[in-house]
């Protein structure tokens, strides 16, 4: 049976949400710029909020939860935004240690080292600041070793003093959230009813090169999705919408029953193919996200 049709924000549980579009991390599929149109479909009222996909957080700061849980697979994503809730001055002082290096000699080689001491031995300090360096702000990982590949970027990296700006705007935001390394798995199976979960997972047809992605299963989620539909939990799912993945639209099986509606997104062009395309505009790739819905 086919979802039902998409629903338009006329009607009275759709929020009116500000968004909120300044950047902490670059992360391949992040949903800053749209996160607004997301928060507008949450439930207004909840327990906990679940973000068990975590990323770039875009979501859970434009929501800003009194109560919420957030996590992911990747520890030193992870080590950051604890270190943002628990001691931002010192998240402020792993980026400009890095920085300060990386303009006092040969970029890419200094460029080269972090990610080599990253990859040798992986950590939030240095990974924040690579994901801001490299090219395009398109985290690669090998699937041989799963070592960041991604080389040096030409562009202007953010200062020491404008990342401190976003770190005061982005504090208080995810001050009412903690923070741990775990499946997503373990991370829902915490939810209890009447709390929300807002899953971002990794694009089945686009997105191998993030951390996990070669190992995610869409019908794994799927059953944690439903048991926890079955405790009263609600969840959120963003996923494949009309997006191409080479020549081929994405087509997701979904399972009968589990979702109740259905939202099409829309995401801008699509930064995976951007990259591609060496920054080329891609006018026919736009990006529509389907935000899943059990509620």
């Amino acid at each position: 049976m086919p979802l039902p049709e998409p629903v338009q924000p006329l009607r009275p549980d759709i929020q009116a949400v500000a968004p909120f579009k300044t950047q902490l991390l670059k992360w391949v599929g992040n949903k800053q710029r749209f996160a607004h149109e997301i928060v507008a479909y949450l439930p207004k009222d909840f327990g906990t909020y679940f973000e068990p996909f975590l990323g770039a957080g875009g979501v859970m700061a434009t929501l800003q939860p009194t109560r919420a849980f957030g996590s992911d697979s990747f520890a030193p994503l992870i080590e950051i935004w604890q270190k943002l809730h628990d001691d931002p001055t010192e998240l402020i002082a792993w980026y400009a240690r890095r920085f300060e290096a990386f303009h006092s000699g040969d970029r890419a080689q200094v460029y080269e080292t972090i990610k080599a001491r990253y990859n040798a031995a992986p950590n939030g300090a240095d990974f924040l600041f690579l994901c801001r360096a490299c090219y395009g702000g398109v985290v690669r990982f090998r699937r041989r070793d799963g070592h960041m590949s991604t080389p040096c970027g030409s562009h202007p990296i953010i200062t020491p003093e404008k990342f401190a700006k976003r770190v005061a705007l982005w504090q208080p935001r995810i001050a009412g959230a903690r923070f741990a390394c775990l499946d997503y798995r373990a991370a829902m199976a915490q939810a209890r009813a009447g709390d929300v979960i807002y899953c971002d997972p990794p694009y089945v047809h686009s997105q191998t090169i993030l951390y996990g992605a070669q190992s995610f299963r869409l019908e794994e989620l799927f059953a944690s999705i439903a048991a926890c539909k079955a405790r009263g939990v609600r969840v959120a799912l963003s996923i494949d919408g009309t997006k191409k993945s080479g020549d081929v639209y994405c087509d997701i099986p979904i399972p009968t029953g589990l979702f109740q509606r259905e939202i099409f997104v829309n995401m801008g062009q699509s930064m995976l193919k951007r990259f591609q395309m060496s920054g080329q505009r891609m006018e026919s790739e736009a990006v529509k996200d389907r935000l899943l819905l059990t509620y």
